[in-house]
C-alpha cells in the first residue's frame, strides 16, 4: 500500500485525538495490517502514545513547512490527512514518515519516563560510570525501547519486495535514529542558594524542535534514487540505487526519494497541491517564503490590519506588571 495508508495505521483518522482520553478499540482503528493489530492489542497501553507521537509528528512538519509552498496542510474528516500528496515517492513522504516515526520514539520514550505505563520506565542499561564532578541520578529516557516500538508498529506494513516499502523503511529508520545520536547529558545542580554541591546527571531526548530542524536540513539535502528489479528466490524485488553515482551514496541517517515533486504552486487534486492562492508571504525575503518564490511569480496583495497589543508595561513593586493596550497597524502581504 501506499504511503499514505501509514498515516492511517498510525490512528491518523478521528480516531487519533481522543486515544489519550477514551478506552482504545484496536479493531476500530481503520487501516492496521494484522501484525499492527496484534501489537495494538498487546501493548494497549502505549498506543495512546503512539497517537500523541504521530499528532507531534504533524505538528513539526507543519512547523518545519510553515513558509514552503507545500506546507504540510491537512485535510480535516479525511483518513488520508494530507490527502494524497504522500502517495509519490517524494521528497514530501520522505520527510513525513521521518518525523511521523521520530515522533512515536520520542513520545513512547518521554511517556515511559514519565511513569504513564507498567511496561517500560528509565534506562538503567547505558549508564555507565559518573563523571567528574557528578553522579548519576533521575530517569535516564529509554530511548531505544521507543525507538523498538516504532519500528514495530509503523514499519509492520513495509514487507512488501518493493521499492516503496524499501524507501519507506529507510526514511521511518533515519527518522528514528536521529533520536538515538542526539541523546545527551541533562544534569541538575543540587545544593543551597543554588550552589552546585552536588550534580546528578541522566540521559535526556533532545528537544523534537532541534529533531526536526535536524530532519529538516537532512530534506533539504536528500538523496535521489532510482528503481532497481532484482529476481530472487521469492520472485521479484525492487531495490534502491542512487541515482547520481558521482554523489556521496546515502547513509542511513539520510533522506531518500525516488520520484519528483509537484511544483505546489496551483491547487492540483490529482496530486494533492492546495496552490499558494491567499498564503501570507513575507515582501522582504529572497527566500522560498517571499512573495516573488511563494507566490511562484503571481504577485502579491497587500493589505493593512489593526492589532492589539500590550503596550508601555511597568513593573510595580511587589510584585506585577501593568500594561496599557495599544493598536498597531501592520501590512500583510498575500499570494494573488
Amino acid at each position: 500500500m501506499l504511503s499514505s495508508t501509514v498515516w492511517q495505521s498510525l490512528a491518523l483518522g478521528q480516531q487519533y485525538s481522543s486515544l489519550g482520553s477514551q478506552p482504545i478499540l484496536c479493531g476500530s482503528i481503520p487501516g492496521l495490517v494484522p501484525k499492527q493489530l496484534r501489537f495494538c492489542r498487546n501493548y494497549i497501553e502505549i498506543m495512546p502514545s503512539v497517537a500523541e507521537g504521530v499528532k507531534l509528528g504533524i505538528q513539526e512538519c507543519q512547523h518545519q513547512f510553515r513558509g514552503r509552498r507545500w506546507n504540510c496542510t491537512t485535510i480535516k474528516d479525511n483518513l488520508a490527512i494530507f490527502g494524497p500528496v504522500l502517495d509519490k515517492a517524494t521528497r514530501e513522504s520522505a520527510f513525513v514518515h521521518a518525523i511521523a516515526s521520530a515522533g512515536v520514539a520520542f513520545a513512547v520514550t518521554r511517556s515511559c519516563a514519565e511513569g504513564t505505563s507498567t511496561m517500560c520506565g528509565c534506562d538503567s542499561h547505558h549508564k555507565g560510570p559518573p563523571g567528574e564532578g557528578w553522579k548519576w541520578g533521575g530517569c535516564s529516557e529509554d530511548a531505544e525501547f521507543g525507538v523498538l516500538v516504532s519500528r514495530e508498529f509503523a514499519d509492520a506494513r513495509e514487507n512488501r519486495p518493493d521499492a516503496r516499502s524499501a524507501m519507506n523503511r529507510h526514511n521511518n529508520e533515519a527518522g528514528r535514529t536521529t533520536i538515538l545520536d542526539h541523546m545527551h547529558l541533562r544534569c541538575k545542580c543540587h545544593g543551597l542558594s543554588g550552589s552546585c554541591e552536588v550534580k546528578t546527571c541522566w540521559w535526556a531526548q533532545p528537544d523534537f524542535r532541534m529533531l526536526g530542524d535536524y530532519l529538516k536540513d537532512k530534506y533539504d539535502s536528500a538523496s535521489e534514487m532510482v528503481v532497481e528489479k532484482h529476481r530472487e528466490s521469492r520472485g521479484w524485488v525492487e531495490t534502491l540505487r542512487v541515482k547520481y553515482a558521482f554523489f556521496k551514496h546515502p547513509t542511513e541517517r539520510d533522506l531518500v526519494y525516488y520520484e519528483g515533486s509537484p511544483n505546489f504552486c496551483e491547487p492540483n487534486p490529482e496530486t494533492g497541491s492546495f496552490g499558494t492562492r491567499d498564503r501570507v508571504c513575507n515582501v522582504s525575503s529572497h527566500g522560498i517564503e517571499g512573495c516573488d518564490l511563494l507566490c511562484c511569480g503571481r504577485g502579491h496583495n497587500t493589505r493593512t490590519e489593526k492589532r492589539k497589543e500590550k503596550c508601555h508595561c511597568i513593573f510595580h513593586w511587589c510584585c506585577y506588571v501593568s500594561c496599557q493596550e495599544c493598536v498597531r497597524v501592520y501590512d500583510v502581504h498575500t499570494c494573488k
